[in-house]
């Protein structure tokens, strides 16, 4: 549970929200969708279809994350004893309903603290979720877009969509979310075929699937160099590894001469580091 004097936070952009796992369900043979609830979830929104949030998870099994809140919440959220913080990892909203949200999660075994819970997790499991206040005024022009990076320019005649599966739930939200006539092509890596996912969507879509398991199909970055892009101004949206994602970027910008404003990207994981290493300072392409 969150502690500190919620009530006092309603101006704030981002809150921390009390939830519990109503239900479960596999999603592909990678991914499993976890439904969360509860009253204090009514006050949560999305700014976009990628939209990030920060979920802390309890300690030991059943117990309840004891999460601050506040100002400074992060500083003594790292303050707290090893044995007792909770583990903090970011995750998409894959669709919201009123007081509810689906989030899906890659299990990769017992091998971190997000997979290993999200594996064991039942009905009645408490979380706390960090995410946007629904009662925090917003502009559609928000420069931050409160952790959703999801956002054409006006008249963008395309649209280049990759991710790996840390970035499915965010692909599919934004490929549902395409309206009539909007044309895009999409590149997803999973880690066998049992992954693959089917989409209703308005837009003009054509899904490109590369399978780990099938050494042959080549990676992403040989996929998109391989692809062609129409001669009009389009835009790209890139998430996953990180490494990937700055490669995949530096690809379009250097070689493609992309126009780097129009080009979204965000490293959801590092190769062989966990989300509590600090990043390493990277000069801008």
């Amino acid at each position: 549970m969150t502690t500190g004097k919620t009530d006092l936070l309603r101006n704030e952009p981002f809150l921390h929200f009390d939830a519990v796992v109503l239900a479960t369900a596999p999603v592909g043979e990678s991914l499993v969708r976890i439904t969360f609830g509860g009253p204090g979830l009514r006050d949560i929104t999305t700014c976009g279809p990628d939209q990030r949030i920060k979920i802390f998870l309890p300690s030991s099994p059943g117990a309840s994350p004891r999460v601050p809140t506040g100002e400074d919440w992060y500083a003594r959220y790292r303050e707290m004893p090893a044995a007792e913080r909770p583990a903090m990892r970011t995750y998409t909203i894959r669709s919201l309903r009123p007081g509810e949200i689906d989030v899906d999660f890659v299990r990769h075994g017992d091998v971190g603290p997000a997979s290993r819970w999200a594996g064991a997790a039942k009905p009645g499991d408490e979380v706390v979720i960090y995410g946007p206040n629904a009662r925090f005024p917003h502009e559609e022009t928000d420069p931050s877009r409160r952790g959703a990076d999801y956002l054409p320019p006006e008249g963008s005649a395309w649209k280049l969509i990759v991710g790996d599966e840390t970035a499915l739930p965010a692909i599919g939200g934004i490929v549902e979310g395409l309206a009539p006539g909007e044309r895009a092509r999409v590149f997803v890596e999973v880690p066998v075929e049992g992954d693959r996912q089917q989409w209703r969507t308005d837009g003009e879509v054509e899904v490109t699937w590369l399978s780990r398991d099938r050494t042959t199909a080549g990676t992403l970055l040989e996929a998109v160099r391989a692809t062609e892009l129409l001669p009009e101004p389009g835009y790209a949206w890139l998430a996953g590894e990180a490494g990937l994602v700055k490669e995949l970027r530096r690809h379009l910008v250097r070689e493609r001469g992309v126009d780097r404003k129009r080009i979204d990207f965000c490293g959801y994981w590092r190769q062989g580091k966990s989300e509590d290493a600090p990043f390493d300072a990277e000069q801008d392409d």
